[in-house]
Parts: structure tokens; sequence; C-alpha cells
């Protein structure tokens, strides 16, 4: 199948805007749903935040979506099919796995290990010696930021729930933070194709509701009667326009104008963002070597964007 038009609209929008406002989307989103920790199961939360976005991706876009799915059939378009359907399974991991490993070890520490993810696509796709700079000092910036972090969500939830912080639980949250930096990875090169496949945010809709059948079983199976409150789903909607329609749609159409490389190392801005959320809705107080991280992944982001836009991939 041939790319069709982009969305007008957002293609009049630098990709610097786009990437920045879904970064500091999704980080409010995370600040919703760590208070919802202590109240749902993370596979619940999960569950919350797909359904709400399918739902919400399906009525703005369903006769987009349902088009799209012609085309597929009547073209026989399996290699845009599989990257959809892949698409989705990704999303669905992806969002299981962070969750899961919030609820195990310190945030700082799920953020550092899923951070691998979009740093592993910059080292991947690199052409100049220079992009190897820029992806050490971003590094550096996330070590320093994470370091000694203790997340507000994973203690609420080990205090809900009775967990300890012995080996198990530990362990398990590390695993659960690599299969999240892998998808994250994933996720980078995914959205790209399906961007450049499908028109609007078709292709994502899609996906969306594949990822949302994916998290099903786990999020049903985690249930209790708290996640049925009306309070909480409409927090699960929130966070489901937060974290997933609004920074998966901008991120879709960033992806189509910029290298995978370039948006990888922009990405490290999410961990910044997201000590500034925590500061400004949950009280979280940063130090000096914390601001100090900030000003690293600031200025090799700077970095990375002034020496890769010039050359965008084919």
């Amino acid at each position: 199948m041939q790319p069709e038009q982009h969305n007008a609209p957002l293609a009049a929008v630098p990709p610097s805007v786009l990437v920045c406002t879904g970064i500091v989307s999704v980080q409010l989103g995370a600040g919703f749903a760590a208070k919802l920790f202590s109240q749902v199961a993370p596979a619940g939360v999960t569950g919350l935040r797909l359904w709400s976005a399918a739902i919400i991706l399906a009525v703005i876009g369903g006769r987009a979506m349902a088009g799209s799915a012609r085309r597929i059939i009547a073209d026989r378009a399996w290699r845009d099919a599989v990257v959809v359907l892949t698409f989705g399974l990704v999303l669905g991991l992806m969002n299981y796995s962070i969750y899961q490993s919030f609820a195990r070890i310190p945030l700082g520490i799920s953020v550092t290990i899923e951070f691998l993810g979009p740093l592993a696509v910059a080292v991947a796709s690199s052409r100049r010696w220079l992009d190897l700079l820029w992806v050490a000092l971003a590094g550096l910036g996330v070590a320093l930021l994470t370091r000694g972090g203790t997340g507000v969500a994973a203690t609420a939830y080990r205090q809900h729930n009775g967990l300890t912080g012995g080996i198990g639980p530990a362990a398990a949250g590390v695993v659960f933070g690599l299969i999240a930096a892998a998808c994250w990875a994933a996720y980078i090169l995914l959205s790209r194709s399906t961007g450049r496949r499908f028109s609007g945010s078709s292709g994502l809709g899609i996906a969306m509701v594949l990822a949302a059948v994916v998290v099903t079983g786990p999020a049903l199976a985690d249930a209790d009667l708290a996640m049925w409150r009306p309070g909480v789903i409409a927090a699960g909607a929130a966070i489901g326009l937060l974290s997933s329609v609004i920074p998966y749609r901008l991120e879709l159409e960033a992806l189509r104008r910029i290298p995978a490389r370039v948006f990888g190392i922009w990405m490290s801005l999410e961990p910044a963002v997201a000590a500034l959320i925590g500061l400004l809705l949950l009280g979280q107080s940063l130090s000096v070597p914390q601001w100090l991280a900030i000003c690293c992944v600031i200025v090799a982001c700077a970095g990375a964007s002034r020496e890769g836009t010039a050359q965008p991939e084919a």
C-alpha cells in the first residue's frame, strides 16, 4: 500500500514541538497513573489506559480505520498488515511491562532501564562519532537524574499489596524494565513505519485496538471492585488520553519527518520532564546532581537535533 497524505494541521507543526508536547503529555499521564497504583493493580491501570485510548481513537477516526483495513484486504498489502499488527503487540507489551516494573523497583531505576531502548536506536543508526558523544551525554544525564530515586508509584503499590523488597520482586522489576526498553526501541521504528504506510491516525488507531485486546486478559485477571469505580474509570480515561492518544499521535507525525536516531535522542528529555512533573505534581524535590542531569540531557538533545535534522533518512 502506498502512503497517503499526512494530517495537514500537524504537518505544519515543527517535529521538535510535536515531540516535546508529547513528552509533557505522557509524563502528566504518568503522574495520574502513579496516584492510581495505590488503588488498582498495574495490569488494571494498563487496561484502563489502553481501553480508553482505543475507544477515543475509534470515535475520532473509526471511518478512516475501517477504510485502511478494507484497503489492506483489497490490495493484499500484507506487509502493511504485519507492520500494524506488530505495532499493536508492541504497544500492549510495552505499556504492560513498564507498569509492572514500576510496581516492583524504584521508578528511577525503571526509567533508566527503559531508556536503554531509545539509546539503542540512536547508537544502532549512528553515522558519525559525534552522535555517540550526544548519546553518551544523554546517558550520563539519565544516570545522574535517576540515581537514588524512589518512585512514589512503586512505594504506594508495594505498601498496598504487601510486597517486600526481596530479590524476587527486584529481579522481576529489572526484567520487566528490559522488556519495556526493547519494546520502546521497536515502538520508535514501528511507529515511523506505520506513519509512512497509513494516513492520519488510522494505523495508530488499529494498533491501539490490538494493544487493548492484548492487555485485556491480564487486566481482567487482576481486576477488583475498585477498578470499576466511576472516579477510577475517569482517571483511566485521562491517562489514556494523556499517555497514549496525544503523545503517540504526535510522535507518529514527527517520525514521518525526522530520522529515528534523532527521535531516539530527543526522547532523552523524558526523564528530565518526569522530574519536573514530579516536582510540580507530586512534590518531589530535586538534588543538585539531578539538576545537573537535566542540563546534560537538554544539551545532548540540542546537539543531536542540530546535527541530525539536516539530513533526514530516506
